[in-house]
């Protein structure tokens, strides 16, 4: 059974910066016995990076639509697990606004990195969380999950603005602030295509491009994304091959080799 101090040790051999931004994705699952269950785990990445930014997904695309339009940041769950319903709640978290793609921060500049999400009318605009992702040359810890849970890649995506990612029309949606002001949030969805469901293809590469290791975290086989990284190979690829996430068909072994060695 892991005790908070065993999680703790994993997140240093981890190699993550204590100081800087975390952005986590997980499978509580995964991770095995937890003394404590789900809140040791969220101690131990709390007391890791409290002298940084510790980030949580707190997604609510599965429910919040156009027949049910109304998100607030208080009182609608989370549709992606445990530790993000869960943490959400804890003292000090604040989450953002954003209807369906909502985060939430613990830590240095809390507020600034969630303050704008509602003024933005696609999942994971450049000027949101998931941009600011990048520009604080974040982290990306996937506890537990693979490439197809990392919502930045969605992110990147939208930048390069690779068609067909993003409904060309957008839902009435509204937002319930902390303070209880409601606000319009008309927004644009993804597709009903499931394109994350490919994202794995590139992990070869990004493990080659030294834009992601694997390590452990408990039992979880655990993936770490370095944002800024991530960022620049998958635009390079993105903008060469736009059908990259189009399909499910592997990658070619000479394409791999190509883009693992070509200079990013």
């Amino acid at each position: 059974m892991y005790t908070k101090e065993d999680l703790i040790k994993d997140l240093f051999k981890l190699d993550i910066n204590p100081i800087g931004t975390l952005l986590v994705h997980s499978s509580y699952k995964s991770i095995g016995e937890v003394e404590g269950r789900a809140d040791t785990v969220l101690d131990a990445l709390s007391e890791y990076m409290k002298d940084g930014l510790l980030v949580l997904p707190t997604h609510t695309w599965k429910y919040i639509n156009a027949e049910n339009p109304i998100y607030s940041v208080k009182d609608s769950p989370t549709n992606i697990g445990i530790l993000t319903e869960l943490f959400r709640k804890r003292e000090g978290v604040i989450r953002s606004a954003h209807p369906t793609h909502s985060v939430a921060a613990l830590g240095k500049d809390a507020y600034t990195f969630i303050k704008d999400d509602h003024k933005f009318d696609t999942p994971c605009a450049r000027g949101s969380s998931w941009g600011k992702l990048l520009d604080k040359e974040a982290q990306i810890l996937l506890i537990g999950v693979d490439l197809t849970r990392n919502t930045f890649i969605h992110g990147i995506e939208e930048w390069v603005d690779i068609p067909g990612r993003l409904t060309l029309t957008h839902e009435p949606l509204k937002s319930v602030l902390e303070d209880g002001t409601i606000v319009d949030v008309p927004s644009r969805r993804h597709t009903s295509t499931p394109w994350s469901d490919f994202f794995w293809k590139v992990e070869p590469i990004l493990i080659n491009q030294k834009a992601m290791n694997i390590g452990k975290f408990g039992n979880a086989i655990t993936r770490i994304c370095d944002a800024k990284r991530t960022y620049e190979v998958l635009t390079k690829m993105l903008l060469d091959l736009p059908d990259l996430f189009s399909d499910n068909e592997p990658l070619s072994e000479e394409t791999i080799n190509y883009y693992s060695n070509i200079k990013i």
